[in-house]
């Protein structure tokens, strides 16, 4: 069975690291490290962004990296606080999800950011 896309995580806190790698994979993605990278483009990156005021940077950075679509997990970007919502999205991010988020969110957050 083919695999619906790669997809590299970047999640400091290793239970939700875990958590995220394990929906995905039965939703029918591959998750891979960033180092293991060098073989496959990846589909999606998938970042935490523990600080608002540190999100330009990461996704800039992230930008020069990769040129797959970027979906950002942040507890600091609230449903209903969408001012660095506004400007991760500005910056190319495909998607911001707010912690706590669903299974069902997550992946039809990832939808999202694969097929626009």
């Amino acid at each position: 069975m083919n695999p619906k896309g790669y997809v590299v995580i970047l999640e400091e806190d290793a239970m939700i690291h875990e958590l995220l790698e394990r929906w995905l994979r039965e939703a029918g993605y591959v998750v891979t490290a960033c180092e293991a990278m060098s073989d496959v483009t990846p589909t999606l990156v998938i970042a935490d962004v523990p600080e608002p005021q540190s999100a330009d940077a990461l996704i800039c950075s992230l930008r020069e990296m990769y040129s797959a679509p970027i979906l950002v997990l942040s507890a600091r970007f609230r449903r209903g606080l969408a001012g660095s919502a506004e400007a991760a999205l500005r910056l190319g991010v495909k998607k911001v999800l707010p912690k706590p988020f669903t299974r069902k969110e997550l992946l039809a957050a990832v939808r999202k950011s694969v097929t626009t």
